[in-house]
């Protein structure tokens, strides 16, 4: 329709996938992606930041309408999705979408299931809500995808469009699910415009603040949703405008037409990559490459050397700064190093290659994979750069000691369309998650059977803890 501005598209499109549901493979695949994100969600159960946010959730009070997962209590709508959403993002182990480079279901999914059972919603409609809310989180990322830069201009910036983009994303579905129609929509979007933030510094230094990003990006949705429920506005131009979402967070680089490209008629939510490994996506395709070698059979004790080549931008993420990155200070802050990934995966893992078990303080403090990660050099490669950002390659090369030289070059992620996870590799991620958590198997199938479900406490009350 013309003369609608870009919220009022997104909000037109996802009113008409409110009414009408999503086409059943996009519902599909949405459950595959609640999957994940439950079994993500259930893992990360004790960790210290988990704690903290459980902990403040549980202090403000309130009505009991949504589990938050593993804790063994109900919460206010927006606090449950703040607890899950930092569940979900907590072990670095969600989906992403390339080239935006965000994880587009950890601040959605929480804040989707939590307005659900708010608001006792069937099992379809979360999965069109989710499904949407993804959809407009990539949409939004991709508007600050800069194609000739060849990088996310969020990321050049240090900013985190997971959850920048996320919160909006995250308050279409909410909204959907309160039943808005397409106005009430559009004016939750614009108010979640201005609640979204996250910054990327903790992947270079430390600090264990980004596991929230993803649960404030989801409680921000839920707090939106409502309020535009009760009357409050967003401004029509929320998207486009002089002062809007895409100029002041990516100035002159922002691409508005790209948040509509084909909008309706492509749908960018198949194509979102599942994770093999519980760590940062940039370091994926050097622990494929150490894998192979592994099954080559070198053997680490007989290393001299290791060049590890990656995309430039990705660098600053994996790489930066050197010695940090050599000796990570804690398991979560191994996720990102180039050097300590490859020492693990050259040394074994668990899990699809590299597991939970390899992301402990402990495995990050111990000798023997630091003193392999201290001959790891990371490298600018230029294959990698024509590559990046529509895949996250690496190449590694080893020389051992007697001079003979080895290299592998991984060009497509695993877990992607092009390389996907079977349903049996996916079904073995849930149940690594899922380890010791009582009828997972009747979790993973009350999840893949929600487009039939007629409504979701079932479910919740399953992973309630």
């Amino acid at each position: 329709m013309t003369g609608q501005t870009v919220v009022q598209r997104l909000a037109a499109l996802a009113d008409e996938v409110r009414r009408t549901g999503l086409p059943g493979d996009l519902r599909d695949d949405v459950a595959r992606r609640v999957l994940d994100l439950i079994g993500n969600s259930l893992a990360a159960t004790g960790l210290p930041a988990v704690r903290a946010v459980t902990a403040v959730a549980e202090g403000w009070g309130g009505a009991e309408q949504a589990v938050a997962i593993g804790t063994g209590r109900r919460l206010p709508a927006a606090a449950a999705a703040l607890v899950n959403g930092t569940r979900a993002h907590s072990l670095d182990f969600d989906d992403t979408h390339l080239p935006s480079v965000l994880h587009p279901s950890s601040p959605v999914v929480p804040a989707a299931l939590a307005a659900a059972e708010a608001t006792a919603a069937s099992g379809a409609a979360l999965l069109d809500a989710a499904g949407m809310g993804i959809e407009v989180t990539v949409r939004l990322g991709m508007g600050g995808y800069d194609r000739k830069l060849g990088n996310s201009e969020f990321f050049e910036r240090g900013q985190h469009a997971t959850s920048i983009c996320g919160a909006i994303g995250a308050a279409v579905a909410a909204a959907m699910l309160y039943r808005l129609d397409a106005d009430g929509i559009a004016h939750a979007a614009g108010i979640a415009a201005s609640m979204g933030a996250g910054l990327l510094e903790a992947n270079r230094t430390g600090g264990t603040v980004k596991r929230v990003h993803c649960g404030w990006a989801a409680h921000s949705g839920v707090v939106a949703a409502e309020m535009a429920r009760h009357g409050l506005t967003g401004p029509p131009t929320v998207v486009e405008g002089r002062f809007g979402f895409l100029h002041a967070f990516c100035g002159e680089r922002a691409d508005v037409d790209a948040v509509v490209d084909r909008l309706g008629t492509h749908w960018e939510l198949p194509g979102i990559f599942f994770k093999p490994y519980p760590c940062n996506h940039f370091t994926h395709a050097g622990i494929d490459a150490a894998l192979a070698l592994r099954a080559q059979g070198v053997d680490p004790a007989a290393i001299e050397s290791i060049e590890l080549g990656v995309p430039s931008p990705v660098l600053r993420t994996i790489a930066e700064p050197a010695a940090d990155k050599a000796r990570p200070e804690s398991g979560y802050h191994a996720a990102f190093s180039g050097p300590y990934t490859v020492a693990a995966a050259l040394l074994g893992g668990g899990g699809l290659g590299l597991g939970h078990d390899d992301f402990t303080d402990a495995a990050a403090a111990d000798e023997q994979r630091l003193a392999l990660a201290a001959k790891v050099r990371c490298v600018a490669d230029a294959r990698c750069d024509e590559i990046f950002p529509n895949q996250l390659p690496a190449v590694l090369r080893v020389e051992l000691r007697d001079g003979t030289r080895h290299e592998v070059r991984v060009d497509v992620n695993r877990g992607g369309p092009d390389n996907p996870l079977s349903s049996a590799e996916l079904a073995t991620k849930f149940a690594f998650n899922a380890e010791g958590v009582p009828d997972r198997d009747a979790i993973a199938a009350a999840v893949l059977d929600l487009a039939a479900a007629p409504d979701v406490a079932a479910l919740m009350e399953r992973v309630r803890g």
